[in-house]
């Protein structure tokens, strides 16, 4: 009778030992499933995080590229210097001038791409009236370069209807001369992508008669 007792006390407790081993499994379980939901929640907002950083920084080199790579810029047309072979000027009482002058021309290209341009032609002016013109020769400027082209030109009075600010600036001993020029092309960029794009020349060139050299020279 005793062992009867004793084994219907051991059953309920065992009983009970069961039921809580389970719920504390399922505790266990509900608590690690919750803790790999918080990860994983964690690892997506950490990846969305990445993405939105790569997305943002991708954009930023895109537009960079964009304003500078890729933006094609005007290239300049300019008189740089400038030597005379022959210098024959007259007298205020004859004001006259021949000139050979040998001019060395340059087509900056600021852009990450050559620049191809046509022949061309620098006309020279003296006080509006045209005196000379000297031809430029298709070519092209490299990427971020200043092409050099020396051009020869004769320059003379012989078509100027009036002397009377020749007489003046011969006086004064200092003569200005305008060069003037169009030069068009086109503008490759990465061997892919052309656009065309033309340049002007305005040079103003200041010659000293005394020492007979150019002074200076300013272009617009």
């Amino acid at each position: 009778m005793a062992d009867r007792r004793n084994d219907q006390q051991v059953h309920p407790l065992s009983q009970n030992y069961n039921h809580d081993a389970v719920s504390n499994f399922k505790r266990d379980e509900e608590s690690a499933s919750r803790e790999s939901d918080e990860i994983r929640r964690k690892k997506r907002i950490r990846y969305l995080a990445y993405f939105a950083a790569f997305v943002v920084f991708q954009t930023g080199i895109i537009v960079l590229f964009s304003l500078t790579v890729m933006k094609i810029k005007t290239p300049k047309f300019r008189v740089q210097s400038a030597t005379f072979e022959t210098f024959n000027v007259g007298t205020a009482t004859n004001a006259s001038f021949n000139f050979r002058m040998n001019a060395e021309v340059g087509v900056k290209n600021n852009n990450f791409g050559t620049y191809k341009f046509q022949n061309s032609t620098i006309f020279f002016f003296y006080d509006g009236t045209p005196i000379g013109e000297a031809m430029v020769p298709d070519s092209k400027s490299g990427w971020l370069s200043t092409k050099k082209l020396n051009v020869a030109v004769d320059l003379s009075s012989n078509n100027l209807t009036s002397n009377s600010q020749l007489e003046n600036d011969l006086n004064s001993g200092v003569l200005k001369l305008n060069a003037q020029s169009k030069l068009s092309g086109k503008v490759t960029l990465t061997f892919m992508f052309k656009k065309k794009k033309s340049t002007n020349m305005d040079c103003t060139i200041t010659v000293g008669f005394a020492d007979r050299v150019v002074r200076d020279i300013n272009c617009m």
